[in-house]
């Protein structure tokens, strides 16, 4: 198989990365890196910093020249960057060595690299709001038609209370209502212009360093940090963190969804299932188990990036290095794990009755709870609670339904107390909050 499955023919439909896998290939970074240089050349045009007319022609170059990314690999290899390379193609390209000699003035190659990586970012951060939106009005729809149809919740993987399909869809949705709520304040505290120098002083950039960076975020439409990043990784690790958010989030979708079609459950139905070489009757679930394994290939990346972000002095190769190599990969696998969300959560079907066979098969213990605070009305709470559990221990044991046995002992326990639709708790408000919620988005 390839090195990696974003880049394979092979695995493409499995990993679909959708528009976000354009945005991380070498062309891409190339375009993004030439986008920053003829901006940064056409705001130290207006300053003064550099002749008008060669920022004119940086300008109007970097929006034509293309530079083939296999011509600059040795120079990447030799330098430890492609900056160097890039610039000399560029500058070659030009044709024009009087304007030519005006690029990169005063940046550096970590100026250059990080702020294309940040416009590439905020794309990345674009589609995924574009595809939380829908998932979340697809979470929204169904939580609207079923936020009443009982099921059994489950904690620690067994029965404990009745619940409302409805109120598990807003479950899976709320974290993600959260996500694009964090978005905005995302943006402006992470996606950050860098423009800082050699050494981080802006030593080269001349009196203007400070006033060149505001204009190139303003330029670039990113956000101007007053200060050197170049060591400072919060910015992208901020980012990393609203993408674990959110990856948690589908996995958790995934993990019940994976629970809930089990032979045993059966209670929800895939739109579209997989086929087994061998196995005809198999309908597996490769939606929700892709999803889990990009959440553990996340979860890889994601301490990589977080043993990056400590840079020694004023530049660490090593780590800013070992930055490049997971940033895409948790772009990339947060972007695969959204796709097949949206498919996920468009076909799904619950089966109500396999939720409400569920909720009776087990002997009505799935009530216990109730039935000890019904008892405790007439007597103390701990001995309620022992009763409660004894009149369970008699049911397995007996194989009788708990309410046959309490009406037995206690007949002033009302029937209405073994009936999941009346035991949802704020179930049923929980789901009409969501959807609400995803309505005023």
């Amino acid at each position: 198989m390839a090195a990696s499955v974003f880049d394979s023919p092979l695995f493409a439909q499995l990993f679909n990365t959708g528009d976000a896998g354009r945005l991380f290939s070498d062309s891409a970074a190339i375009r993004a890196m030439l986008l920053v240089e003829g901006a940064l050349a056409k705001v130290q045009g207006s300053l003064g910093v550099i002749p008008e007319m060669s920022a004119a022609a940086i300008h109007r170059a970097s929006l034509e020249i293309q530079v083939d990314p296999g011509a600059i690999a040795a120079s990447t290899g030799e330098n430890g960057v492609s900056v160097p390379g890039l610039l000399a193609q560029f500058r070659a390209e030009m044709q024009a060595p009087e304007f030519a000699q005006h690029v990169h003035w005063g940046a550096t190659s970590q100026d250059i690299i990080d702020t294309a990586l940040m416009l590439r970012l905020r794309q990345a951060l674009k589609l995924a709001e574009t595809d939380l939106r829908e998932i979340i009005a697809a979470l929204a729809a169904g939580a609207e038609q079923h936020q009443s149809l009982p099921m059994p919740a489950r904690t620690y993987g067994q029965h404990a209370t009745p619940t409302s399909w409805g109120a598990v869809l807003a479950e899976w949705g709320m974290p993600l209502c959260d996500a694009l709520d964090q978005l905005e304040a995302l943006r402006e505290g992470s996606l950050f212009v860098s423009l800082s120098g050699a050494a981080g002083t802006g030593s080269a950039l001349g009196p203007k360093a400070a006033e060149t960076r505001a204009q190139l975020a303003q330029a670039l439409g990113l956000q101007d940090p007053g200060r050197s990043w170049h060591v400072d990784r919060g910015p992208v690790l901020r980012i990393a963190d609203w993408q674990g958010h959110v990856m948690a989030a589908l996995a958790h979708i995934a993990q019940s969804t994976l629970a809930l079609t089990m032979t045993e459950t059966a209670e929800l139905a895939l739109g579209a299932a997989g086929a087994s070489s061998t196995m005809p009757q198999k309908q597996n679930p490769v939606g929700p188990s892709a999803i889990v394994a990009l959440g553990h290939q996340f979860t890889g990346q994601r301490a990589t990036l977080q043993a990056a972000a400590a840079h020694q002095h004023q530049r660490d190769g090593g780590a800013w290095f070992a930055e490049w190599m997971a940033v895409p990969q948790l772009a990339l696998s947060l972007a695969a794990a959204l796709n097949h969300t949206k498919s996920l959560v468009a076909g799904m079907t619950p089966h109500p009755v396999k939720m409400h066979s569920a909720l009776t098969d087990g002997l009505g213990l799935i009530h216990a709870e109730a039935l000890s605070f019904a008892l405790a009305e007439t007597m103390p709470r701990p001995e309620a609670q022992k009763i409660t559990k004894q009149l369970c221990q008699d049911a397995l044991a007996k194989q009788v339904p708990l309410a046959d046995l309490v009406h037995a002992d206690y007949p002033d326990v009302a029937e209405i107390l073994f009936d999941p639709s009346t035991q949802m708790g704020q179930a049923p408000a929980d789901a009409a909050a969501f959807v609400a919620r995803a309505r005023a988005l």
